[in-house]
């Protein structure tokens, strides 16, 4: 019997560990947890919390180790938004999204016409804003952080200079840059390669030198050693000689932001977000409100009606996104209050038609994009503080274009601001007022980083990337977690829709919506259309009633891990 019991245990605890280290699984912790992209870069915001720093140190660590091990998103050549809450029901949030340069214009997409030149505002150097990630995660430490900045920054640079393992995805990135129809900048085609030339390869140790010794700058000077001295001046440099626009002084003037948080609620549930230049808060909050009138009761989830009402609320949330919104700084008068109010939801609750679609040119306005490749973390430390932290590039490897003495690329999101003024499309462009190009502005973004609460404790911290789809993906995980009880790791894995206005289209997750629902939907007046996935969301969920955090990285992910302790 003895002998039996053994056995069974020893059987228990291998299952135990292939399923927590399966994708799939969730992780479970007591004392702290970080969710990323890249589980190298999530133990390091672990280690960061084992050795007594907060929420704040953890994700600003991680942050870091991204720019290493993340590169086609990870960053310090980019920018984002920090959400922070904590017990006493303290919010706040640190906005680093880019800025447009000094000598940036409202038409310098355009060609002699007035019309948009196709790709001019994602290609080349005048396609990157002024980066903010440093300016940001040097805040966020000043304000709220209590382990010494060296000590965020220096696992980084052991990474970068001593190398890490090239996962498969990135030897498969690397192969594809060097491939004889690739058409990416020699910076890429270099990116990956060693001092002697060779590509390295899947399960080498790959070095970065040079991006170390930029994070060693960053390191011992804090943002200084970004935004003034050598760093600054080779970019500088690099701008002026490859027809960027970007300065010393644009450099020099980067300020990253304090912003209250932007609050709204879901039932009993408290929503802590982003306030703009991120769209996503308030886009997030008035689906909830949307979805709140309904009666939820009495529609499956995932059933037609359900996808219908869901879909139908999107469309509104981002019709009203591109009307009202942009960078704060420079619209003084966004109707915040109003677009997050029970009175307006309902008005637009009131005039969904159950039965049909909504054509989208009843509505007024469109959509604008974040890059696909964003990156989010989440962060719980063992008081229960949380850190929801989107950042990005833009597309994948954003511009891909940098100064091989610093080792880092350079974003490419000047194309999330609308490029061609007063011209909108059914297509994709957008040419609303709010979000029209001007020197020192921040491009409006779909980047969602949030924290909900439930009696004023952090409960979900979720984020995603996914350009366009990052707003919805973030707004169907939390309905999935509240409304519907689902664990985190099932809330984040089961089928997703997209809306977005314009295009007017319902784009489904592929093999994970039924032929029936999508013929019904098309009767209903949708046009469908089916995708690989939809964002690549990562979470932390803490049970009320339970000494535990529970993690979860979207499976879509391939090197990204919960790691806790």
């Amino acid at each position: 019997m003895k002998k039996t019991k053994i056995s069974f245990i020893l059987v228990l605890f291998l299952a135990t560990f292939i399923f927590s280290n399966h994708s799939f699984a969730q992780t479970y912790a007591q004392n702290g947890m970080v969710v990323s992209d890249n589980s190298v870069a999530s133990q390091v915001g672990t280690e960061i919390l084992k050795k007594g720093g907060n929420a704040i140190d953890a994700s600003i660590a991680t942050a870091f180790a991204l720019a290493v091990t993340h590169p086609q998103a990870g960053n310090i050549g980019g920018g984002g938004f920090l959400v922070y809450s904590d017990l006493t029901g303290t919010s706040t949030t640190i906005d680093f999204r880019e800025k447009a340069p000094l000598l940036a214009t409202a038409g310098m997409y355009l060609d002699d016409s007035g019309n948009l030149i196709p790709g001019s505002n994602h290609q080349g150097l005048k396609s990157v804003g002024v980066p903010g990630t440093v300016a940001g995660l040097y805040l966020a430490h000043e304000k709220y952080g209590v382990l010494p900045w060296k000590d965020l920054v220096q696992p980084s640079v052991d990474l970068a200079e001593k190398g890490v393992v090239l996962s498969y995805a990135l030897s498969e990135h690397a192969k594809n840059f060097n491939s004889a129809t690739s058409t990416q900048p020699q910076f890429l085609k270099d990116y990956y390669k060693k001092p002697n030339g060779e590509l390295t390869k899947f399960g080498e140790v790959w070095v970065q030198k040079n991006l170390a010794k930029t994070l060693k700058l960053i390191r011992d000077k804090g943002k200084d050693g970004f935004y003034k001295g050598s760093v600054a001046k080779e970019i500088a440099d690099f701008m002026k000689a490859n027809g960027g626009i970007i300065t010393l002084e644009d450099l020099s003037k980067y300020e990253a932001v304090e912003r209250k948080a932007l609050t709204g609620t879901y039932k009993e549930y408290g929503i802590v977000a982003m306030p703009p230049p991120s769209s996503g808060g308030v886009a997030v909050i008035e689906m909830l409100n949307i979805m709140e009138q309904a009666n939820l009761d009495s529609i499956a989830f995932n059933s037609t009606p359900y996808v219908h009402l869901v879909a139908e609320t999107m469309r509104r949330a981002f019709a009203d996104r591109a009307e009202h919104l942009g960078d704060p700084d420079f619209n003084l008068e966004m109707p915040l209050d109003r677009l997050t109010s029970k009175e307006f939801a309902k008005m637009r609750y009131q005039n969904i038609d159950q039965n049909r679609a909504s054509p989208s040119d009843s509505l007024k306005f469109g959509q604008l994009y974040d890059g696909k490749n964003t990156t989010h973390l989440s962060v719980v430390d063992k008081a229960g503080n949380a850190v929801s932290l989107t950042y990005t590039l833009e597309q994948s490897y954003g511009s891909g274009l940098g100064s091989p003495k610093l080792g880092f690329i350079f974003n490419n999101e000047m194309g999330d601001f609308n490029p061609q003024p007063g011209y909108t499309n059914s297509g994709w462009l957008i040419g609303t007022n709010p979000n029209i190009i001007q020197p020192e502005k921040r491009m409006l973004s779909s980047m969602s980083p949030t924290i909900v609460t439930k009696n004023g404790k952090p409960y979900l911290v979720i984020g995603s990337p996914g350009g366009r789809t990052i707003i919805n993906t973030v707004f169907q995980t939390i309905l999935n977690v509240i409304e519907y009880e689902m664990p985190i790791k099932k809330a984040i894995e089961v089928m997703k829709i997209h809306h977005q206005w314009f295009p007017n289209e319902l784009t489904f997750e592929k093999d994970l919506m039924s032929p029936d629902t999508q013929k019904a939907l098309e009767h209903m007046g949708h046009t469908t259309k089916e995708t690989t996935n939809l964002g690549r969301l990562m979470g932390i969920l803490i049970p009320t009633d339970a000494d535990v955090f529970i993690g979860a990285s979207d499976s879509s992910s391939p090197d990204g891990g919960a790691v806790g302790y």
